[in-house]
């Protein structure tokens, strides 16, 4: 800017010698005025052009301080302009953080409902998934509502898949009370003998014998239901079954 207002003081300088000199009387031109007029001429038009160049300067100087003024009042513009777009952006960014955090919070929870959960069953701590425990939640409704056969596939569909499951002792026991329901007494034993043999430590093994008693009285062989209440009352002679083999076999004759 500096440059170009140099050049601009030349040209106004030039300007003014020009004016100037066209303002001299013609004479001059003739060279008909002596020494000191000249010497007085040219003192004027030095003034002259000294006082062109300070107006043109304090004109430069004012339009550079306008400019400044109007290049500030664009920068505060601009800078207001930033400042509005960095307070969206900022609350943008709070909003999915928060929205992340969300998430990540309702992932977990999701996540630990499909976790094994520790349960206890029949006195025992044990570990079962979600499916697990709605597969089985599922079979014993059925027995519940009555369709007994239904329950009966669904238990032993439900020890297929889960072996080693927890509820699998109170599985092959309500496959026994499936059987027995649907008058298939020999099935009921048979599935109730798995209980026994496979399941010794579970709190079942009572029940199951318990009802192996019942479905021989069902076939009318009391003594095999005599014998196997008698071991029931021998082996767990403190449990709830226990109690109702005895009153059972007060009733044998």
């Amino acid at each position: 800017m500096r440059t170009s207002l140099k050049t601009a003081l030349k040209s106004v300088s030039a300007a003014a010698v020009l004016a100037a000199v066209a303002s001299l009387p013609m004479t001059a031109h003739a060279g008909l005025f002596d020494d000191d007029e000249a010497r007085k001429a040219i003192l004027d038009l030095r003034n002259k052009v000294d006082a062109l160049q300070k107006d043109v300067a304090n004109k430069s100087d004012k339009n550079s301080a306008l400019s400044l003024s109007d290049q500030g009042d664009q920068l505060r513009q601009e800078i207001a302009k930033l400042r509005g777009q960095v307070e969206v952006l900022s609350n943008e960014l709070a909003n999915t953080q928060q929205r992340q955090k969300d998430f990540y919070v309702d992932l977990d929870a999701r996540l630990r409902k499909l976790e094994p959960q520790k349960v206890t069953i029949d006195g025992k701590e044990a570990s079962v998934d979600l499916n697990e425990q709605k597969t089985y939640d599922a079979a014993l409704n059925m027995f519940k509502g009555g369709d007994y056969k239904g329950a009966g596939a669904a238990f032993n569909d439900f020890l297929k898949r889960y072996p080693q499951s927890g509820y699998a002792p109170s599985a092959q026991y309500w496959v026994g009370n499936s059987l027995y329901a649907q008058r298939d007494y020999k099935g009921a034993i048979a599935a109730q003998q798995v209980v026994v043999k496979n399941y010794p430590d579970s709190p079942k093994v009572a029940d199951a014998m318990l009802n192996i008693g019942s479905s021989y009285v069902e076939l009318k062989d009391k003594a095999a239901a005599k014998k196997a209440w008698d071991a029931l009352i021998a082996k767990y002679p403190e449990s709830p079954a226990a109690q109702t083999g005895k009153e059972k076999l007060a009733t044998l004759k």
